[in-house]
């Protein structure tokens, strides 16, 4: 008998050890998602896909000096009732102007095509290389910046990229098990990013 629990014990250790580090590494899940490292830019490119917390945040890094031209990628074919998403960007950036907040001739609205990230990439950069740009600061939301970054410096390695992330926490946070919405974002930003890794980005 004490031969057997003997022979059992290193296979207890080792089952201990694995959770415990898998408890370690699923702790860490959601923060390793969030790269926010921004520099001064030639232009602050916020991508598509929310338009409140992605904007405001490329507001206020313009007013601290990082960009003074910021694009905004907006679905081109996306409509929100009658107006279109590219008329709403349109009159946001006159709203902007209006209030003195930023002039409209340092914010351009870039219509974007692309479905996935990987095509959104191809299209803001032949917004980028009209302006002439060659050092980018990308703002998106923060459980999506590492793989756009990532996505962003493989496309078009000409480019200068650094990232900034724009939180919402109602959305997302790092200790994604704390609530049901941040865990369902974090499961689906993971299969995205293994996907990107182990596939796409080969494509």
């Amino acid at each position: 008998m004490d031969g057997a629990r003997t022979r059992k014990l290193p296979w207890l250790l080792a089952c201990i050890l694995l959770a415990v580090l898998f408890v370690a590494l699923a702790s860490r899940a959601g923060s390793f998602l969030i790269v926010d490292a921004p520099r001064p830019s030639d232009v602050i490119l916020v991508l598509a896909g929310e338009t409140d917390f992605r904007p405001e945040r490329a507001l206020e890094l313009s007013r601290q000096g990082y960009g003074k031209s910021i694009v905004l990628d907006v679905p081109a074919n996306a409509r929100i009732y009658e107006f279109t998403q590219i008329e709403l960007a349109e009159r946001y950036v006159r709203d902007l102007q209006a209030r003195n907040i930023q002039p409209a001739s340092s914010m351009i609205v870039c219509p974007i095509d692309g479905l996935s990230t990987k095509d959104e990439s191809k299209d803001a950069e032949k917004c980028l290389r009209r302006l002439g740009a060659r050092s980018v600061l990308v703002v998106t939301s923060d459980f999506h910046t590492r793989r756009a970054i990532d996505v962003f410096r493989r496309e078009f390695p000409a480019y200068t990229y650094t990232i900034a992330a724009a939180r919402n926490n109602e959305q997302f946070g790092a200790r994604w098990w704390r609530h049901r919405q941040w865990a369902k974002v974090c499961l689906d930003e993971w299969l995205r990013l293994i996907w990107w890794k182990a596939v796409d980005q080969w494509r």
